[in-house]
């Protein structure tokens, strides 16, 4: 289950997640109301609190499942999908959703892989 580097791929993935975690949480206090929303970034910050909380039990005991972290973390990236097709979107905030949606979907294949490794085992 460790590769080369050192690192799990679930550790990787869990260190993904809590980044996105943590950007979700600072978007209620960084947007102006417009791009994104008040609501939006409201669930966004509410989805990165639950989130980061699940990324450090997840990360204290590696054999806890992430199927709800997993989850929440492809719902966060769903929040992001409007910026693509909503009119006046800053290009700054198209750019953070494209970057929200890819790595999330890196995130979802390293903890994937790293629990497809482990039950391997």
């Amino acid at each position: 289950m460790i590769d080369k580097s050192g690192f799990t791929s679930r550790s990787v993935g869990l260190a993904i997640f809590g980044l996105l975690s943590l950007g979700d949480m600072a978007t209620l206090a960084l947007t102006d109301g417009k791009s994104p929303p008040y609501a939006v970034a409201a669930v966004a910050a509410l989805l990165g609190l639950v989130s980061l909380v699940l990324v450090v039990h997840a990360h204290l005991d590696p054999r806890r499942p992430l199927r709800l972290l997993i989850a929440l973390r492809v719902l966060s990236a769903v929040t992001a999908l409007p910026a693509f097709f909503v009119s006046d979107v800053p290009a700054g905030a198209q750019a953070a959703a494209a970057g929200v949606v890819v790595l999330t979907a890196v995130g979802v294949l390293l903890t994937a892989r790293g629990r497809a490794l482990a039950v391997a085992r």
